[in-house]
C-alpha cells in the first residue's frame, strides 16, 4: 500500500517538476533578453560615446548619409587683375607705381628731410625722383645679389656695379639710409602708447588698402604667417623656429594659391597694452583677411582651423580646409585612437555640413585634416591612398610660402637695426612681386622663351625707377665705366637714317678728276670719294 501510494504520488511530482520547468525557462530567458538589452545599451552607449565630440556639443557620425551635398557657390568676382589695373597698367614701371604710389613717396620724402634736417648740417632735401632712384638701388641690389655685401663693396670701382656710382654718389646713399623715416619722431610717443606700429601705421595702411584694390584672387586662396627676419630691438619681435631667419616680424597673409600674389596682409603686433592675451586669435585673423571674398576655398593649417571658424565662413558662402590640432574639443576620440589601426589608413566623420579625416601615414602619427568642402570618403587610388581632402590640402597649403621663395630670391633687404626699416624692405619685395604678377597676367606673351622672367623684370624696373635721376645728374662720376652710363642716358645716340646706296657708280662731286663712287654723304647726299669723305662714329657725331 505504502509502495503504492509512492507510486500515486511520482507522477503528481512529475507533473508539478514539468510545470516549474518552463517557468525556470522563462526567467533564464527573460535574464538573458535584459542582460542582451543592457550589453546593447552599453555598446550604443559607448558608440555614441567615441562618436561625441569631447565638449559634448557636437554629434559625428561614421558615414555621411545625413551629410548635406556639396554646391559649390560661384565667386562674384572675375580672377586676375582688375579693371582698374588694366587700364593703367602701360610698361613695367606703371605696375610698380600701383603700389608705391606718389602720395606714399611724397610721404617718404616729407618725414625724411624732416629727420635729415634735424640731425644733418649739410643736410640736401630729399625729392620724388631721388627717392625712387635710392628704390631703384634696393631693388637692383637683390637683382644682383648684394644684399648682403657691404655698402661700400657696391660703389667700389673693381667689386661693384657701376650703376650703383652713376645713379648716386656712396655718401649721398648711406646718408639716405641712415635718415629714412616713416613719421614724426617727435610726435611719435603719444602715438604709440596706443599703437605699436606706430612707426610705420601711416605707410603700412596706405599700401595694404592698396592689394585687394589691383588683383582678384582665383577660386583657392591660402590662409597662412610671414616671417620678416629682424634681430634687432622690438617690442612685437617672435621666435618661430619653423621659419629660415626664426627671429622677426610675423606677418598674417592672404595668398592667391595659383600666382602667390599677397591679396591681403596684417601685422603681429603682439599683446596690447595691459591686456590679457587673445582667446580665438586664428578665428579673428582669418575672417578679416578674407573679408569681401565668397564662393572660394580657404586653406589654412592647425593653428586657424576649428568648427566655429567653419560655421563663421559657410555663412559667408566660403569653405574651409586645414589641418586640426588634436587637442581639440570638438573632435570625436574614435578618430584620436591609433592601437588597432593599419598603417595608410583612413577614418571619416561627418556632420551635415563637415568632414574630419584622421589619415596615418606611419606608425604613432595621426593626420588630422577638417573640411567643409569634401563630403565623402573618397581615397586616392595612389600607393599610400591618401584621402582626397589631404591632396587637396597639400595642392593649396604653399601658397604664403612660395611667397617668401620667391621674395627671397631676389630680395631688396638689408642688414638694419631698425624695424620699420626692415618692413619698407618687405614692403618693397612684395610690391615688386605683385606688380610683376600683374604685369604677366595682362602681357602673358612677355620674355615667353626665358626662364628668368622675374629676374629681368626686376631688372629693367630698377633701371627704370633710376634713369630720371642719371639724366639730371650734374656731374659725371669718376669711374669710366659710370660715366659712360650717364652720357649715355643724358647724350643719347642719335641714329642717323641711312641713306639708300646705289650699285651704280657715280662720279664724286668734289673731286675734279671725276671719280666714280657708291658712298654718299650722310648729311646732304651728295656722292663723295674716299679721300673726301671721313669716317665717324655714332659716339663721336654731333
Amino acid at each position: 500500500m505504502q509502495l503504492q501510494g509512492k507510486q500515486k504520488q511520482t507522477p503528481a511530482l512529475k507533473d508539478e517538476e514539468k510545470s516549474a520547468a518552463p517557468e525556470e525557462e522563462m526567467t533564464s530567458t527573460k535574464d538573458d533578453d535584459t542582460s542582451s538589452l543592457e550589453d546593447e545599451d552599453t555598446s550604443s552607449q559607448e558608440l555614441a560615446a567615441e562618436w561625441t565630440s569631447r565638449n559634448g556639443k557636437i554629434l559625428w557620425f561614421p558615414t555621411n548619409k545625413e551629410t548635406q551635398h556639396f554646391n559649390p557657390v560661384p565667386t562674384v568676382i572675375t580672377p586676375g587683375p582688375t579693371l582698374y589695373a588694366v587700364a593703367r597698367i602701360s610698361n613695367l614701371r606703371s605696375a610698380f607705381d600701383l603700389f608705391i604710389t606718389e602720395e606714399m613717396i611724397q610721404l617718404l620724402c616729407t618725414h625724411t628731410n624732416l629727420h635729415g634736417r634735424r640731425r644733418c648740417e649739410d643736410w640736401r632735401d630729399v625729392d620724388e625722383v631721388e627717392m625712387r632712384a635710392y628704390i631703384g638701388i634696393l631693388i637692383l641690389a637683390g637683382v644682383y645679389h648684394s644684399r648682403h655685401e657691404a655698402t661700400c663693396g657696391m660703389w667700389n670701382d673693381k667689386t661693384g656695379r657701376a650703376i650703383f656710382r652713376a645713379t648716386m654718389p656712396l655718401y649721398r646713399y648711406t646718408q639716405i639710409s641712415s635718415n629714412i623715416r616713416f613719421d614724426d619722431k617727435l610726435t611719435r610717443l603719444g602715438r604709440f602708447r596706443d599703437d605699436k606700429l606706430a612707426a610705420f601705421r601711416v605707410l603700412w595702411e596706405k599700401w595694404f588698402a592698396r592689394l585687394p584694390l589691383l588683383f582678384n584672387p582665383g577660386v583657392d586662396v591660402c590662409v597662412d604667417e610671414q616671417l620678416v627676419g629682424f634681430k634687432g630691438r622690438c617690442g612685437f619681435r617672435q621666435y618661430m623656429p619653423n621659419k629660415p631667419a626664426k627671429y622677426g616680424i610675423k606677418i598674417w597673409v592672404t595668398c592667391d594659391v595659383a600666382t602667390s600674389y599677397a591679396w591681403r596682409m596684417q601685422i603681429y603686433t603682439g599683446k596690447p597694452h595691459s591686456s590679457s592675451q587673445e582667446v580665438n586669435q586664428g578665428m579673428r585673423v582669418t575672417l578679416q583677411l578674407t573679408e569681401g571674398l565668397q564662393g572660394h576655398t580657404v586653406t589654412c593649417d592647425n593653428f586657424f582651423t576649428s568648427f566655429a571658424l567653419a560655421e563663421d565662413l559657410l555663412r559667408r558662402k566660403l569653405v574651409l580646409v586645414g589641418t586640426i590640432r588634436r587637442n581639440k574639443p570638438e573632435l570625436p576620440p574614435h578618430l584620436l585612437q591609433l592601437r588597432q589601426r593599419k598603417i595608410l589608413s583612413s577614418v571619416f566623420a561627418f556632420t551635415k555640413t563637415a568632414m574630419v579625416v584622421s589619415y596615418m601615414p606611419k606608425r604613432g602619427k595621426n593626420v588630422l585634416l577638417f573640411s567643409t568642402k569634401h563630403r565623402e570618403p573618397s581615397v586616392s587610388d595612389g600607393e599610400k591612398t591618401k584621402p582626397a581632402a589631404i591632396l587637396d590640402y597639400s595642392r593649396c597649403k604653399g601658397g604664403v610660402d612660395n611667397l617668401d621663395k620667391v621674395v627671397g630670391t631676389y630680395s631688396c633687404r638689408r642688414k638694419t637695426s631698425r624695424w620699420p626699416l626692415a618692413l619698407f624692405y618687405n614692403l618693397l619685395d612684395v610690391s615688386a612681386y605683385n606688380a610683376f604678377v600683374l604685369w604677366k597676367a595682362i602681357h602673358p606673351e612677355w620674355e615667353f622663351s626665358k626662364t628668368y622672367q622675374r629676374r629681368v623684370f626686376l631688372e629693367e624696373l630698377g633701371h627704370m625707377l633710376v634713369s630720371p635721376e642719371i639724366a639730371r645728374r650734374p656731374c659725371p662720376p669718376r669711374s669710366t665705366a659710370a660715366a659712360a652710363i650717364v652720357s649715355g642716358i643724358q647724350q643719347p645716340e642719335t641714329e642717323l637714317d641711312p641713306q639708300p646706296t646705289s650699285k651704280m657708280r657715280r662720279r664724286c662731286e668734289l673731286c675734279t678728276s671725276r671719280r666714280r663712287t657708291a658712298s654718299t654723304c650722310s648729311s646732304c647726299g651728295k656722292c663723295v670719294c674716299k679721300d673726301h669723305s671721313t669716317v665717324v662714329c655714332t659716339s663721336c657725331c654731333p
